[in-house]
């Protein structure tokens, strides 16, 4: 793929205009507002970076990684073996009925616009239908591996598209200002970098998800009296 289409289809995956229902979510940050402990751009720029250090870069981009792997074998049975076991981990890794919610939702919407916007009518598809429920990272994964993006786009796009939908959910809840989202987000562009890279090379006996503010605050929002979100 040319460098102009590969940027076209990464612009496309990665914006919010994709329908799979972001907008809905905050991933617990919603709680950290509620509560106090994020109340100025520090404590967001705080908050996200150490979401991207301790989940995604740690744990959900190295399984997006080998998932574009798998993917990219397709329809072997191996591969579509390889993909059902990220899944499930994937799954299985989310401590809160909220944060597991996101994934299998957020993942089920992404499956349906792969299907709907870039089918393809081999043995693929039947191991994609076979992933149900479909956790996040591995629909990403698979829509970044029939879009022809190379993994560190793709993580890219990933981890960008989380930092973003948090930005908007500070503009909302905060509320915070637009330039000072704008702000925020470019001043997240060495954590971004950073988490990119990570989740690259980060062997599986590395891999964790332990962020446990992270789920404590999702498990505080499950019965937060007021919220705008559904994570």
């Amino acid at each position: 793929m040319s460098g102009a289409a590969a940027s076209i289809a990464l612009l496309q995956l990665a914006s919010p205009a994709l329908p799979i229902g972001g907008y809905s979510y905050s991933t617990g940050l919603e709680w950290g507002v509620d509560s106090g402990a994020v109340r100025d751009e520090a404590r967001a720029r705080e908050w996200i970076a150490d979401v991207l250090a301790l989940s995604l870069a740690s744990f959900e981009g190295p399984i997006a990684r080998d998932a574009m792997r798998a993917a990219a074998r397709l329809p072997d049975p191996g591969a579509a073996h390889v993909l059902a076991e990220l899944n499930a981990t994937a799954i299985a890794a989310r401590e809160t009925a909220e944060l597991r919610l996101e994934s299998e939702q957020m993942g089920y919407s992404l499956g349906r616009w792969l299907e709907a916007v870039c089918p393809e009518p081999d043995g693929r598809t039947a191991a994609v239908a076979g992933l149900s429920p479909l956790a996040m990272p591995v629909a990403w994964a698979l829509a970044a591996t029939r879009l022809g993006l190379g993994e560190r786009d793709a993580l890219l796009g990933l981890f960008w598209a989380f930092v973003e939908n948090q930005a908007m959910v500070l503009m909302k809840a905060v509320p915070m200002g637009q330039i000072a989202a704008q702000r925020l987000l470019r001043s997240l562009a060495p954590d971004l970098q950073a988490a990119v890279e990570r989740a690259l090379v980060l062997p599986r006996d590395a891999w964790s998800s332990a962020a446990p503010g992270l789920a404590i605050a999702s498990a505080r929002h499950e019965t937060q009296y007021s919220r705008l979100f559904r994570s």
